[in-house]
């Protein structure tokens, strides 16, 4: 079934693309949801031009993004969060940790535009996260989880 995503889906694609999927899961789920419509010609047709117009835009919001992404290249995170024996967190860090030091730093993303490798840190060390600030620009920003000061 092809079907055309309104909307961002994880693991499947970005807003306006066109996908292929089985038979059930688009009608049961993504065009229920309202997160695709059916690829029919005419549709197609005003995807198209839809796309066309929104080409000249998408180059200012590239260039915003790039510029965005030198500037994160650039930070050095520390986190901190309680730790006991071992270097282990007595919670974890994630993505939202992430997103609140980010906009402390006065770069507001939200935190479904970030992954940490592996999903939770635990433990006190360095990391990396992927940052998708467009669908052609993802910066790779490294942080480090320290301990509290006690």
């Amino acid at each position: 079934m092809e079907l055309i995503l309104k909307q961002d889906v994880a693991d499947l694609g970005f807003k306006d693309d066109v996908v292929t999927v089985k038979n059930g899961y688009g009608r049961n789920f993504l065009i229920p949801q309202g997160k695709a419509i059916l690829a029919t010609s005419s549709a197609k047709k005003v995807l198209a031009e839809t796309l066309k117009q929104r080409a000249y835009k998408e180059q200012s919001i590239i260039k915003e993004a790039n510029k965005t992404a030198e500037a994160l290249k650039v930070l050095e995170l520390k986190l901190s969060a309680k730790a006991g024996e071992g270097n282990k967190l007595f919670g974890s860090i994630n993505a939202t940790n992430l997103a609140e030091v980010l906009a402390a730093e006065g770069h507001e993303i939200d935190k479904k535009f970030i992954s940490i490798a592996g999903g939770l840190v635990k433990r006190i060390g360095k990391y990396d996260a992927k940052v998708r600030l467009h669908r052609d620009v993802i910066v790779n920003l490294p942080f480090e989880v320290i301990a509290e000061a006690k």
